[in-house]
């Protein structure tokens, strides 16, 4: 079994309607399913009118998820965790093989110049995988999502669409400016393209992809490094031995703090940067320094040959 999550716009509608045609045609079997997030006066009126069109089209089984939206991390944040967890759980009750994204080329553009506006690194600017792996939440099993259009431009899904007698929903929160992403899309990678010229969007998702591959070895070789230097603390927190990690190359050195921090559970969405900079300084310009605090409630303190991470 193979689901399309479909919201209705021309990306994830392309999508639905790219599945039906070929996965019958594969011997596959194919289903969808939209969620309704309860933002918008109506929202599940325009999820069941989803419904019929992904019905329409030949997919089954079909079905729309009514999730409760929280506040942690802001509107867009809350949305893509509670999407994602009835994703999650959705692909776990019908044993999907995997789970398909309608993200698009220019999508990842704007990923990676939000990504380059945090000034967060190599991973950040290497924008969305077209293939990752979440764990989910009730049973553990991993859930295996796929971005196959992540090639095409918007103008090509409308097209499809098009194409197929499809007529795509836009949704308001996609031109409220009060979005970050909507800035980007529509202020931002407009006059990148009128000051130097078409093709930023492409060049940024080729971009995006570059760094990806790049990103990739460096973590890689991070996780070796942090297994061979990883050591037990007796306080339960996480340890990591001195002897070696000063002479790492910087973007393995950091990386392997990073993972130490967030292995004693710093959450990832709020260490940045500037933490993961001041910790360095305890290894490699260490004046006698007590400890940086860390998100979390957590510190990491230098003692005895090691780098310590636990509550503060």
């Amino acid at each position: 079994m193979v689901l399309a999550a479909c919201s209705g716009g021309a990306d994830s509608l392309a999508l639905a309607g790219a599945l039906a045609f070929v996965a019958p045609r594969l011997g596959i079997p194919a289903g969808a399913v939209t969620i309704d997030h309860g933002l918008q006066e109506g929202s599940g009126a325009r999820a069941d009118a989803v419904v019929r069109t992904l019905a329409d089209l030949g997919l089954d089984p079909v079905g729309s998820i009514a999730v409760t939206v929280g506040t942690r991390g802001g509107m867009e944040n809350a949305a893509r965790d509670a999407r994602y967890t009835a994703l999650d759980d959705a692909a776990r009750r019908l044993d999907t093989a995997a789970v398909l994204l309608g993200h698009t080329l220019n999508d990842q553009a704007e990923t990676v110049l939000l990504g380059l506006a945090r000034g967060s690194g190599a991973r950040s600017l290497s924008g969305m995988p077209p293939e990752f792996t979440r764990r989910a939440a009730k049973d553990g099993r991993d859930v295996r999502y796929l971005r196959p259009l992540l090639d095409l431009d918007r103008a090509t899904t409308r097209r499809a669409c098009l194409a197929m007698g499809l007529e795509p929903w836009d949704d308001p929160h996609n031109d409220n400016p009060a979005y970050t992403r909507v800035r980007v899309r529509n202020e931002a990678l407009p006059a990148l393209e009128a000051a130097l010229g078409p093709g930023v969007t492409e060049a940024l998702a080729r971009t995006g992809r570059m760094l990806r591959e790049d990103a990739d070895v460096l973590d890689d070789l991070a996780a070796r490094a942090y297994a061979d230097l990883d050591v037990p603390d007796e306080g339960g927190g996480v340890a990591v031995r001195l002897d070696g990690l000063a002479d790492l190359p910087r973007a393995v050195r950091t990386r392997v703090l990073r993972t130490a921090a967030v292995k004693a559970g710093s959450p990832p969405g709020t260490l940045a940067a500037v933490h993961v900079d001041e910790v360095d300084r305890l290894v490699t310009a260490w004046r006698g320094q007590r400890h940086v605090d860390l998100p979390g409630g957590l510190k990491a303190s230098r003692r005895y040959g090691r780098l310590l991470f636990g509550p503060a």
